[in-house]
């Protein structure tokens, strides 16, 4: 019989208070959810609110946004600026009054949201935000200009480096300028703020924001973008809709209810997908919310009684679903609240339930009076509601006789699926592979016991230009939905997947992009949970091979075969890969499938907007925006096999 472990004293000596400073250092993830990259830009994002709160309040006109090279950051706004003196209330460790922009600083839950004197609106809400930030960098720099004076206070991983300094004088200026650097010991993760992330999150900031100038500057790659929106929230469906053919011009509505601001825009397009965003007090709520709710269900309810009322739906029809009303619907909705309750310190859904009574009664009063002075549009609009009921039937009916025929042929996958023996499918792999003959190349070479190889046939349908019953159609889609096991649309179901990895490995030319880029859309508009998730990931196959001597190298860029072929000299012999079926076997498994020495790219979506405008770019109808894009991105083609 094994000996009995040793006992763990558990008394009052165990338990542990953290307080302030060293419990978000403990515990960043309570704070700004994690220590990943996503952590890292949400402190930007602390410190960039406090200044739309300054603007929200109507007192900043102007925020500067800069990354230095060293990788610190420094935010800078003209609003009134931290209050600068002793805190009437809050006393240091020996009875003293503290400095008021120390609580600030330092102080978890501090801030001037809390009484309603400060703020009548603010996204800062909980107090956590600039005080969780200094936590959690090396250093801080706050200056501050007020009542005429330049003040300065450092802190190093939190803590004031002695008094809050006058530095200087100042005329009529005001304004915060914060500066820091993330602690390496707390980011311990190879990473780094990345340009266009921030840019998303600024544009979105400063569309929602009317009249505020946001200037961001990228020291480290000599990049500026700076946004100006006077159209606000209709800017913004513009904005998501230009490669888009509109049914009709931008509804907005904006009014005020219990003290609760409420913005909406509306428009419907041609297109086949919904692109809805949430926003409360500028914050984008990604997880929606009762706003977004109470947007929805107003859509649904007026579009419904417009029809019955015209007699556009016939007494035999049925309601138009969420869904039917939704296709094809591009919107915002934007909400202003004194008081407003997140699910989390990080800001991802609201959950007031008062807002979703406001927002469905202002937004059903006026898109209800918009339909009855625009016939025309509102049959356009109804039109497409019948035209999408029908073809989610013929979907249903198609994914029912999808479910039928699996269950006849007792749940068989596809005839082309490798299938590995390991069951747990949080130790699986599934690689979706262009062409037989990679495809052969992957089933000889892989692990047989996690990894499954799917070889398609071909390029699979477009699915930013169809709808889900012609896609059902499909057999390379089929094939694909069949075996990952989740179902699809109203069926999906995460919990059914059968591969904790889903891999797309595809060649390193046009039509290997072409393919790739056809199954994002297809993951990114059907399958979305799966990127949430983080089961999506392309392989990177190398572009070269460098053999001199005995010794061969594998390179997967111009700049790193140019750094080897310098390295051995340039008698080695190279051999460009244009596609994986160049390969033998052992020399796919060593170089892009073994996880000892393969690189793979996980796919994410920081920006839903950004990635919804740019698939439907990329991959809709319009073709000058393309063209557009290719035009200006071509000199900055790599790899480009012609």
């Amino acid at each position: 019989m094994a000996e009995k472990e040793k006992k763990i004293n558990y008394d009052v000596s165990s338990i542990q208070a953290l307080e302030g400073i060293e419990h978000v250092r403990k515990r960043p993830g309570m704070y700004v959810g994690g220590t990943d990259i996503k952590a890292l830009h949400h402190l930007v994002y602390e410190v960039v609110d406090n200044a739309i709160d300054e603007a929200l309040a109507g007192f900043c006109t102007a925020i500067d946004i800069t990354i230095h090279a060293d990788s610190s950051v420094t935010v800078e706004d003209n609003g009134r600026g931290i209050p600068v003196g002793p805190h009437p209330t809050k006393k240091d460790s020996k009875g003293r009054p503290m400095e008021t922009v120390d609580v600030v600083m330092t102080v978890i839950g501090a801030g001037g949201k809390f009484g309603g004197g400060g703020y009548k609106v603010s996204g800062g809400l909980h107090g956590v935000g600039i005080s969780a930030v200094n936590a959690l960098s090396e250093w801080t720099i706050t200056e501050i200009k007020r009542d005429g004076k330049y003040w300065r206070q450092e802190y190093k991983r939190g803590i004031p480096q002695g008094p809050i300094k006058q530095i200087g004088k100042v005329k009529d200026e005001t304004g915060t300028k914060q500066t820091f650097r993330f602690d390496k010991q707390i980011f311990t993760e190879d990473i780094d703020y990345r340009f266009d992330t921030l840019v998303q999150r600024f544009r979105e900031m400063s569309f929602v924001t009317r009249g505020v100038t946001i200037r961001f500057t990228d020291e480290r790659a000599d990049r500026e973008m700076t946004f100006y929106f006077e159209g606000g929230i209709t800017s913004f469906v513009r904005y998501l809709n230009r490669n888009r053919e509109n049914l009709h011009p931008v509804v907005h509505v904006e009014k005020e209810m219990e003290n609760i601001g409420i913005e909406a825009a509306i428009q419907y397009t041609d297109a086949y997908t919904e692109s809805v965003y949430s926003f409360a007090n500028t914050i984008n709520t990604i997880d929606g919310g009762t706003h977004l709710t109470g947007l929805r269900s107003s859509l649904t309810r007026v579009i419904n009684d417009y029809a019955r009322k015209n007699g556009l739906l016939k007494d035999a029809d049925p309601n138009f679903s969420g869904d039917d009303t939704r296709e094809g619907l591009t919107a915002i909705v934007s909400i202003k609240h004194p008081d407003p309750q997140f699910e989390s310190q990080t800001k991802v859904k609201l959950m007031n339930p008062e807002v979703q009574t406001y927002v469905t009664q202002v937004v059903g009063e006026a898109f209800s009076t918009f339909l009855e002075e625009n016939p025309q549009a509102a049959k356009a609009i109804i039109s497409k509601c019948l035209t999408s009921a029908r073809a989610r039937d013929a979907a249903r009916k198609a994914r029912d006789l999808v479910i039928r025929k699996s269950a006849l042929e007792s749940l068989t996958l596809p005839g082309k699926l490798a299938d590995c023996s390991e069951r747990d499918s949080n130790k699986t792999e599934l690689y979706i592979v262009e062409g037989d003959s990679a495809g052969g190349s992957a089933k000889q070479g892989r692990d047989r016991h996690f990894q499954a190889i799917l070889p398609l046939r071909g390029k699979i349908l477009n699915t930013e230009r169809a709808r889900l019953d012609k896609i059902l159609g499909n057999n390379e889609v089929k094939s694909l939905i069949s075996a990952l096991g989740t179902g699809i649309g109203d069926n999906f179901d995460i919990e059914g997947l059968r591969y904790g990895r889903v891999i797309i490995m595809t060649d390193a030319d046009v039509d290997g992009s072409h393919i790739r880029t056809l199954l994002l859309t297809f993951f990114f508009r059907y399958m979305p949970i799966l990127i949430e998730d983080g089961h999506l990931f392309i392989a990177q196959p190398p572009l070269y091979r460098i053999a001199h001597k005995n010794q061969v190298k594998y390179v997967y860029s111009d700049k790193e075969k140019d750094k080897v072929l310098k390295e051995i000299g340039e008698k080695a012999t190279m051999q460009r890969y244009k596609g994986l079926g160049e390969m033998n076997p052992e020399q796919l498994w060593e170089t892009t499938m073994n996880p000892i020495n393969r690189t793979l790219l996980q796919v994410g979506v920081d920006d839903a907007a950004e990635a919804d405008r740019t698939f439907d770019m990329l991959m809709g109808d319009a073709v000058d925006p393309r063209k557009k894009f290719i035009q200006t991105h071509a000199k900055s083609v790599r790899n480009l096999d012609i």
